[in-house]
C-alpha cells in the first residue's frame, strides 16, 4: 500500500507539473509575439518597455545634430527611445522618418529596394504648407504615418505651444490689465518682417490696404532691410503691433511668426491664417487680433490706432503672460523623440492610399 500511494503521489505531481508547463508554454510564445509587435512587454506582472528605434533617413535641410548618448532622455526626459541616422540600421528600426523637402528636391530617395521589416512604420514629415509640399501622388500607399503641424496628423509637431508657468516664474503685476508686462520702448505702430513678397498673396493685399490707413514699418529681404537673428526680436519689441501674416492660408498652419516674432518679442500680433476659432484653440485668450474680426481693413487700422493710445486696454493683451509661457519647437531631435512618447498609441496597420488628398484637405 505504501509503494502504491507513493507512485500515485508521484504520478499526481508529474501531472500537475505537466499541466503547469502546458499552461505556461502558450504564454511564453504569446509574450514573444507581443514583444515582436509592441515595445511593451510583461515582466513579473509589470509592464516594461524595450527601446524604440527611430531612424531619420535624411536630416531636414541638410543640417544635422548630435545623436550621441541617450538624446531623448538626457534632453527631453523621454525614455526608451533611440535616435539614429545610420541607414545601415534600417533592418532593425521600428520607425523610419522621411522629410518631404528632401524627397521633392531629389536629395533623398525612398529605399524601396530594401526589404521592409514586418511592423516597421514609415513616416512622412513636413512643416510646410500644402502648396510647398510638391506632387505627392507618387507616394500613394507608401507611408503609414504623417508628422506635421496639422492637429489631425498621426504625430503633431507644432511650431510652438503654450506651457503653464511654474509658481516661481510668474510675473508680478501683470494680471488685471496693468502695464508691467508691456515693453516700454514702443516707437512704431505696426511692423512687418517679410522676405517672400508676392502680390497675389492675401497677406500682401491686406498689408497694402492697411498701410493706406496707418503706417506700417517693413523689414526683411523684400525691401532689403535684413534683420539678423540677434536684431529680430529687439526690433519687433519696439512695435505696438506685429503683422503675423502667414504666406499660406491653410488648415492649422500657424508658424513662428506668431509664437516667436510676436509673443516673444512683446508685440501684439495681428494674425492672418487659419480661422479665428483655430487661433482661439491654441493661443491665449485676448492676446491677438484676427483680421477677420473686422468688416474691413480700414476698420482694423482705426482699431489699432485707438488701442495703441489706450494704455490700459493695450496692456490687457499681455495679461496672459502671468500664467503662460511660449515654448518654441525648433530642434528636430525633440520632434523625433515625441514619436516614442506616442508609439504605443499609434495606429499599427494604417497606410495613406492618397497622401496628396490628405495634405490638401481643407477641413
Amino acid at each position: 500500500m505504501g509503494r502504491k500511494n507513493t507512485k500515485k503521489t508521484l504520478l499526481n505531481s508529474m501531472r500537475k507539473r505537466l499541466f503547469l508547463f502546458l499552461c505556461v508554454l502558450p504564454l511564453f510564445f504569446l509574450g514573444g509575439w507581443l514583444t515582436a509587435i509592441n515595445p511593451s512587454i510583461f515582466s513579473n506582472g509589470h509592464i516594461i518597455r524595450r527601446d524604440v528605434t527611430i531612424l531619420l533617413w535624411y536630416w531636414p535641410f541638410g543640417r544635422s545634430y548630435s545623436l550621441k548618448g541617450d538624446v531623448c532622455w538626457d534632453r527631453y526626459h523621454i525614455p526608451h527611445c533611440r535616435l539614429t541616422d545610420q541607414r545601415s540600421l534600417h533592418h532593425t528600426a521600428d520607425v523610419v522618418v522621411f522629410h518631404n523637402r528632401e524627397l521633392i528636391k531629389g536629395r533623398q530617395k525612398l529605399p524601396l529596394h530594401l526589404p521592409r521589416p514586418r511592423g516597421q512604420m514609415w513616416v512622412w514629415m513636413s512643416l510646410e504648407s500644402p502648396e510647398n509640399n510638391g506632387d505627392l501622388r507618387p507616394y500613394a500607399n507608401v507611408f503609414n504615418l504623417t508628422m506635421s503641424y496639422r492637429r489631425d496628423a498621426d504625430i503633431t509637431i507644432s511650431y510652438g505651444e503654450l506651457q503653464p508657468k511654474e509658481t516661481g516664474d510668474r510675473e508680478c503685476g501683470v494680471e488685471g490689465g496693468t502695464e508691467a508686462a508691456v515693453p516700454l520702448n514702443k516707437s512704431a505702430l505696426v511692423c512687418w518682417v517679410v522676405s517672400n513678397y508676392k502680390a497675389h498673396y492675401r497677406r500682401s493685399k491686406v498689408y497694402n490696404n492697411l498701410n493706406a490707413v496707418v503706417p506700417v514699418t517693413v523689414y526683411g529681404r523684400w525691401i532689403k532691410k535684413w534683420l539678423s537673428s540677434q536684431d529680430l526680436l529687439p526690433t519687433i519689441s519696439r512695435c505696438f503691433f506685429y503683422l503675423a501674416f502667414e504666406n499660406s492660408i491653410s488648415k492649422d498652419y500657424i508658424t513662428e511668426k506668431l509664437w516667436r516674432n510676436a509673443y516673444q518679442a512683446g508685440a501684439v500680433p495681428v494674425v492672418l491664417g487659419p480661422s479665428l476659432d483655430f487661433y482661439k484653440a491654441v493661443a491665449p485668450p485676448n492676446s491677438f487680433i484676427h483680421v477677420d474680426e473686422f468688416a474691413s481693413v480700414e476698420d482694423l487700422g482705426k482699431y489699432l490706432k485707438q488701442l495703441a493710445e489706450d494704455k490700459e486696454s493695450y496692456a490687457d493683451y499681455f495679461s496672459w503672460k502671468q500664467h503662460w509661457k511660449v515654448k518654441l519647437h525648433t530642434d528636430w531631435r525633440e520632434r523625433l523623440c515625441r514619436i516614442c512618447s506616442q508609439y504605443n498609441s499609434l495606429p499599427q496597420q494604417k497606410i495613406y492610399s492618397d497622401l496628396q488628398a490628405w495634405v490638401n484637405a481643407t477641413e
